[in-house]
């Protein structure tokens, strides 16, 4: 058994095979320069560039929102109703929800008595 596993070691593509196998193992898979690590270093790339993408975007909403602020007095009082519910002495204040509630608990006819 071994001289027949001796024979073939010597065949020179056996050799070579073997070697060639080993070395993409190792340099697709074993390391931190592995193609493996690297696709894994792409999507986290792609990953971050999406975020910077959207924080971009968001930049320009509170850019635009900054000079609207700066450029037109009565911005300052629509957004404070809008989103604080402020208003004035004079003024009622009905906000409408669209939330979605789940089944109301039945009333008891005793509770409806009472």
């Amino acid at each position: 058994m071994v001289a027949v596993a001796v024979k073939v070691w010597h065949l020179p593509f056996v050799k070579y095979s073997l070697i060639a196998i080993i070395g993409i193992v190792l340099v697709g898979f074993v390391g931190e320069n592995s193609m493996l690590a690297h696709m894994r270093n792409k999507m986290y790339i792609s990953q971050l560039t999406s975020e910077i993408e959207k924080y971009e975007q968001q930049n320009e909403n509170d850019m635009r929102q900054i000079r609207e602020l700066n450029l037109n007095p009565k911005a300052m009082e629509r957004i404070a109703r809008e989103r604080y519910f402020m208003k004035h002495d004079d003024e009622d204040i009905f906000v409408l929800s669209d939330d979605d509630r789940g089944p109301s608990t039945p009333v008891s006819s005793y509770e409806a008595t009472e």
